[in-house]
């Protein structure tokens, strides 16, 4: 059990009770109610049971916006993914890491938690979601990037080896360019991951086919009991 607090966040209970969760991390700048409208347009029918969980990232100095303070899951000092706050990446995953244990507590099964991440949300999704020592449902990185990308190897845990994970990115997007999604999936991929890739033609957002892609995927991976 992580002694972290538990993050604030926002919750979506399902209509029927909850035996599935979603863990969606928010990007930089944003709030736990970033990805909230999403959940009734991702088609999970009228009986799922899929507790939406998004938390609320502390809000801190960003030293590349002038140290203005602002909700970020680390610091980030320069437009460079390979060098950012690796103290900071670490210190947030082991607070998503209180939330799943936090869903088990409440009787959900780890193979029944998809940890889902837009942007910097999505680097801690990746972070976590490989190294986790519990098997999850899934990892869902959208628009992202993957830190501390040399430790991969020695760190990444055999329980989540065969965990799917799907990726989107925009080809235009201009704030973490398409590349680095690219470069994260070739590692995964190179490690044996199970990786599914999907581009679109939009800048650092989300469109409504994605979102269509990514509600069929998470009905898959979370069927209804």
């Amino acid at each position: 059990m992580s002694d972290e607090p538990l993050l604030p966040c926002v919750e979506i209970e399902p209509p029927a009770p909850a035996d599935a969760a979603v863990i969606w991390l928010h990007g930089l700048g944003a709030d736990g109610h970033d990805f909230e409208p999403i959940v009734p347009h991702l088609g999970l029918g009228r009986s799922h049971g899929i507790r939406f969980v998004f938390p609320h990232a502390p809000s801190i100095p960003v030293t590349l916006n002038l140290g203005m303070v602002m909700p970020a899951w680390y610091d980030i000092s320069r437009l460079d993914a390979m060098r950012h706050d690796e103290a900071g990446l670490r210190r947030s995953a082991a607070r998503v890491q209180r939330l799943i244990e936090r869903e088990v507590e409440r009787g959900i099964d780890t193979r029944r938690i998809v940890l889902a991440g837009f942007s910097q949300g999505g680097a801690v999704a990746l972070h976590l979601g490989t190294r986790l020592d519990r098997p999850l449902a899934g990892i869902l990185a959208l628009s992202t990037y993957m830190l501390v990308r040399e430790k991969l190897a020695t760190e990444a845990s055999e329980a989540n080896a065969a965990t799917p994970i799907l990726m989107a990115h925009g080809t235009h997007d201009p704030m973490v360019p398409v590349g680095w999604g690219e470069a994260a999936r070739d590692q995964l991929q190179a490690a044996g991951y199970d990786v599914t890739w999907r581009t679109w033609p939009m800048q650092h957002e989300v469109c409504l086919e994605e979102i269509e892609v990514v509600g069929a995927w998470l009905r898959e991976r979370l069927p209804t009991l």
